[in-house]
This record gives C-alpha cells, sequence and structure tokens, in this order.
C-alpha cells in the first residue's frame, strides 16, 4: 500500500530509487519488487516540487502508480501516451527527463502546466482542455497502421472528462475503424462503479489474459458452426460479464471492457497492461483511484487540494498584501443570487464549474434552479436555448477558453434564434500560470462577429454588477466578460438598474490622444491619462459601440488609442476601426492588446507587461504614436 504523508518537505527528500529513474528507459531497469517504493518517493517528490511552485496537485498524486506501470509496461516515447487534460502529468514530466526542471513549473520559461509538444517528447500531445485524449490517441493509432508500425497508442481520461460528448465520440468511432489502442479511465471519483477489491482485480486479471482470449477466440471458432450455439454463448458471457463488472456501455459500443480495479495496487496494475498491451482492437481499462492519494490533507479535501499556490520558506517573514476588492468572480456570484430572488424565472448553468465561477452559494440557495452539466460546454448553450424557448432567463456560467469549445451552439442554437441567454464570460483575458491553453483571448473577436449580440467590457466591480444587469434585462443573446482575480476595491451599488446600451463614460477630459478603454485596464489608462494629458473612455460596450462618442472624439483629438486585454485582431479595436473607415472618419489610431501570438505561461502581471498592456507599456506606445504624427 502506498505510504500517506501529512505535510509537505520543506528539503529535497532522499530518492534513491527515483535517483536512478531519471526517463522511462531507466525506469524499466528496475525490478518490479522496488516499484512501489518507487512509488513513495515519487509521491514524496511530487509534494516537494509542487510545494515550490505551486500548481495542479490532487490529480497528480492520484496516478502515481498508474503512472510508473504505464512507463514499465509500454515502449514510450515510441509508444504514444496521451493525457487528458494533463492535471494529472506532473508525476509524468518527472519521470520523463524533467525533474530538474519542475522548479520552473509554470513559471515564464519554465515548463508548461500541461503536457506540451515542444517540451519533451514524450509529450505525444499538447492539452489543457478536457476529453481530447481518445480522439488524439485513436489518429495516433490509425496513423501506425496506415505505416505498418507495431507501436501502441493509449489515453488516459477521467471520470470528469470522460462526460464530454467528444469522448464518446471517439468511443463510438474507434471500434467502427478497428483501431488498436487501450484507453484507461482514470476513475478518481468512483462515479461508475464501487465495485473495487480483491474479486475485481482477480477478474480482471483473467479477463484480460492470453489464456482467456484465446479460449474465447478458439470458442468462436468452433460454436459458429452450430447454427446458433454462438449467439447463446455471447449473450450468457455478456450477461454474465455485465453481473460482474460494470462495463456493459463500453463492450456495447464495441470495447473489450477491463475492470474496475484498484488503480495503487502496482502489481495489479502491471499484470493487467501487460495482458492487455497486445491484444487486438480497441481495449479499455478501468482503474479506479483516490485523487489526493498519499497526502492525507488532500485526501479529506480533494476540491480544495485540486491545485494549490507555493509555499512560503519556513520562517519566512509573512509578505504585506496589496489591499484588493473582492474576487469578479464573487461579484458575480453574488449579483446571480440577487437577481435569483428578484426573478424566478433566472436558471444557473456550469459546465463543472461551480467553485470557480462562484456558484456555490446560488446552489445551495436555489437548488432547483442550478444545473451543473458536467464537462459539456455544448450542452450547457444548448439547454440554455432550450429554456430561453419557454420563458426561463438562463445565465450561463463560463470560462472563456471553454466557451469556445460551445461557439457553434452559441450561434446556431441561441443567437440565430435571438434567444434570452446571457453569458458570464470568467477568465477573460489572461490568466498567468496556466498559460495559452487556459487564456482568455479571442472572446471580443469570436462575439463581436455574431449578429444580434450584446458585448459588454467591465472596468472594475461595480460596473460588472451593473452591465450583468443590462445583459439579463436584455432581449437577446448578451456576453459580459471579465478576468480572474480581484477588481481594485470599486464601491459596488447594491441595485439591479441597467445601464443605457451602448453607452460609453468619460472618465477624464483631456487633449490630444483618447484612450478607448474595453475592460479592466481603465486604473492604467487613468495613470497614463494624467501623465500625458490624455482623455479617458470607460467604452463598455463593444458591441454596439457608442458612435455617438467616437464621432466627437475623433473630431476632437489627434490620435484614437483603443485597450483591451483581447486579440488585437478582430477585437475591440477592429470595431473602433470599422466604424471609423465605414463613416469616412480617416484619424490616426493605435489599437493595443494581445498580439498575434500565443502569449506563453508566466505571472499575470509579467504577461501584461510582455504584452504592453501594464502602465508603462501603454504609455511607451502612445509616445512612440505620437512621435510619428
Amino acid at each position: 500500500m502506498p505510504k500517506t504523508f501529512h505535510e509537505f518537505p520543506r528539503e529535497r527528500p532522499s530518492t534513491p530509487l527515483l535517483d536512478r529513474a531519471a526517463t522511462p528507459e531507466e525506469l524499466r531497469r528496475l525490478g518490479e519488487a522496488e516499484l512501489e517504493t518507487l512509488a513513495d518517493e515519487l509521491r514524496q517528490d511530487l509534494l516537494y516540487s509542487v510545494g515550490l511552485t505551486g500548481g495542479h496537485f490532487g490529480a497528480g498524486l492520484g496516478v502515481i502508480e498508474l503512472t510508473i506501470a504505464l512507463h514499465y509496461v509500454f515502449d514510450t516515447p515510441d509508444d504514444r501516451l496521451v493525457w487528458d487534460v494533463g492535471h494529472q502529468a506532473y508525476p509524468h514530466k518527472i519521470l520523463t527527463g524533467r525533474r530538474e526542471r519542475m522548479a520552473s513549473l509554470r513559471m515564464k520559461e519554465g515548463i508548461a502546466a500541461f503536457p506540451r509538444r515542444s517540451e519533451s517528447e514524450y509529450d505525444t500531445f499538447g492539452v489543457g482542455h478536457s476529453s481530447t485524449s481518445i480522439s488524439a490517441a485513436l489518429g495516433m493509432a490509425i496513423a501506425a497502421r496506415m505505416q505498418g508500425s507495431g507501436r501502441k497508442s493509449i489515453a488516459v481520461i477521467g471520470d470528469g472528462a470522460l462526460t464530454a460528448g467528444m469522448a464518446f465520440e471517439a468511443l463510438n468511432h474507434a471500434p467502427e475503424v478497428g483501431a488498436d489502442m487501450l484507453v484507461v479511465l482514470n476513475d478518481n471519483d468512483m462515479s461508475i462503479s464501487r465495485n473495487v477489491g480483491g474479486l475485481s482485480n482477480y477478474l480482471a486479471k483473467i479477463l484480460s489474459s492470453r489464456t482467456y482470449t484465446s479460449m474465447r477466440e478458439g470458442s468462436k471458432k468452433v460454436l459458429s458452426r452450430l447454427p446458433g450455439a454462438w449467439e447463446i454463448a455471447r449473450r450468457t458471457e455478456e450477461y454474465a460479464k455485465g453481473m460482474l463488472v460494470p462495463g456493459t456501455l463500453f463492450e456495447e459500443l464495441g470495447w473489450n471492457y477491463i475492470g474496475p480495479i484498484d488503480g495503487h495496487d502496482l502489481p495489479t496494475l502491471i499484470a493487467t497492461l501487460r495482458n492487455m498491451r497486445d491484444l487486438k482492437g480497441p481495449q479499455f481499462l478501468h482503474v479506479v483511484t483516490k485523487k489526493g492519494k498519499g497526502f492525507a490533507p488532500a485526501e479529506v479535501d480533494p476540491i480544495g487540494y485540486h491545485a494549490i499556490t507555493k509555499l512560503e520558506p519556513a520562517g519566512a517573514a509573512p509578505v504585506a498584501k496589496k489591499v484588493a476588492g473582492p474576487k469578479y468572480s464573487g461579484v458575480f456570484g453574488q449579483w446571480l443570487c440577487d437577481m435569483a430572488e428578484s426573478d424566478p424565472r433566472l436558471v444557473g448553468i456550469t459546465p463543472a464549474m461551480k467553485e470557480g465561477s462562484d456558484l456555490v452559494a446560488f446552489s445551495e440557495r436555489f437548488p432547483q434552479r442550478y444545473f451543473d452539466v458536467a464537462i459539456a460546454e455544448q450542452h450547457a448553450v444548448t439547454l440554455a436555448a432550450g429554456l430561453a424557448c419557454d420563458g426561463a432567463k438562463p445565465v450561463v456560467a463560463i470560462y472563456s477558453t471553454f466557451l469556445q469549445r460551445g461557439y457553434d451552439q452559441l450561434i446556431h442554437d441561441v443567437a440565430v434564434q435571438n434567444l434570452d441567454v446571457l453569458f458570464a464570460i470568467d477568465r477573460a483575458g489572461l490568466v498567468g500560470e496556466d498559460g495559452p491553453t487556459h487564456a482568455g483571448s479571442f472572446d471580443l473577436a469570436y462575439l463581436r462577429c455574431v449578429p444580434g449580440m450584446l458585448v459588454m467590457t467591465p472596468s472594475d466591480e461595480n460596473e460588472l454588477r451593473r452591465l450583468l444587469c443590462t445583459g439579463y434585462r436584455f432581449e437577446g443573446p448578451a456576453a459580459v466578460r471579465y478576468p480572474r482575480g480581484s477588481g481594485p476595491n470599486a464601491l459596488i451599488e447594491p441595485g439591479l438598474e441597467p445601464l443605457e446600451i451602448g453607452k460609453a463614460v468619460v472618465r477624464r477630459q483631456g487633449s490630444r490622444v483618447a484612450l478607448l478603454v474595453f475592460g479592466v485596464q481603465l486604473a492604467e489608462a487613468l495613470a497614463v491619462g494624467e501623465t500625458l494629458d490624455a482623455t479617458v473612455v470607460d467604452m463598455r460596450f463593444v458591441k454596439p459601440l457608442d458612435e455617438a462618442l467616437l464621432r466627437e472624439l475623433a473630431g476632437s483629438h489627434e490620435l484614437l488609442v483603443s485597450i483591451e486585454e483581447g486579440s488585437v485582431m478582430g477585437g475591440a479595436g477592429s470595431a473602433v476601426n470599422e466604424f471609423l473607415a465605414r463613416e469616412g472618419l480617416l484619424r490616426p489610431i493605435l489599437n493595443l492588446g494581445l498580439p498575434d501570438r500565443y502569449v506563453e505561461h508566466a505571472k499575470p502581471a509579467e504577461m501584461l507587461a510582455e504584452c504592453g498592456l501594464d502602465e508603462a507599456g501603454i504609455e511607451a506606445a502612445v509616445r512612440q504614436r505620437l512621435a510619428t504624427l
């Protein structure tokens, strides 16, 4: 059994076996009897490294034994190992030559928070969003067959990620093409079955053994010659297997289902994987693990320990924290409860982001109007559309990067029908250490081109509440996008009154330059405005724009500067450009936003500085542009 640790090591632990297993090739030289000790060392090393850097935590602890077994049995990197989402991939990184770089995890120019093809040959597929692994591994399996290669393809997917439609699309397709591949279901919430123990482990070994497989195939040949006999035998096996193991769904889809087995039992894992490695056709192994396994606090609170911040050094003086306002997600959560009190039609929907989007209080106070649809963004959007068709007022709370997955539904099911759905889009803009897969870079560009959409960008906590009210009262599809983290601590008005649609606010009157701010860079723009005596406008609305104010500013200023924490190509600044061109108002304009490249992971402040969206960057860009006039 794995050792259980109770605190983070403050010094690097002694790990003599792990020191000899820096790569999978070295790992495979160890004896099987040494692997359980290796698992304890790897778990302790993970505690140490994540304590230094922070990051996703509980999922990795839960797959220590599975990671060792997969790299021990399969010939990685030639055999393709695809991790779904990647939250659980830190042990994989440690075992694939990156242990000495783990101290740079999620830092600027350090290793990424998720598997990444450019980082290591062992990272066969770049991930960050869920439910992509089976499709990717299936593609790799088909490519291997086309090339006449014997390499294996393995997808490791969690029970949460398996709820997404994309995973089932791949599960349905693989048997159709007869793919030789393995899917490992990492069930860390016992959401599919609790049937774990000695009997199921024994059955898994039997059902995956060559003896059983050869007997099954031999019997098939004999019985196929007897009319009706093979069908009777097949159904008898199916019913017997269905009583003993919970794999009927996967078997019906065409997969050879094995399990569930204990994902922390290394001998059983290795024996089962060896038995399944050379089986033909689609193979499905169900392993049950415990999120946070081996670290007592994480086992008790797997949600709280899903990810952690880095630990301060022992004895370090407490760091004085800057006083900040409430988190934007908290402002949204309070508004949702307040609006639900006033309007019984309100329904809240989230795709598995109750805690992240701050829907906990709403789910407790209004359980009949709260729907967590799991990792199913497309369904979340169309569910909202169906509700809106029959008089409900749905609010979809979703991260910007995840709304990308429901874009067709947003257009086809909501916007084309002009339905009353409000999208509360969290984590807009740069999100920091999770990097480009999680950045909300593109929402303004992909939303403003949709006919009928109301698109809003609050500049502080109070503006967020007011614009949520505005979007909720709007008759048609509306979106409010706001960033991760806290605001500038603006005074929040308690009312639920909407703002005038398409009306911007001049926050500072200046001359020569007008700074048009779409979102939370207002504070930086005001500071630059003081330095350069510039006009500063909180634009609030990307669609519709305040066209009357833009005409006025174009007529009274030498330079217009748009500022947004979103893609500069196609974003809010592009909307301003298009308006000026359409009106024939040819004025110098400077568009500041996210560049036409993926901004690599770093601290949010470092990323903003890199993109020129901090105070110094905005001032420097404006001065440089003014020098050319």
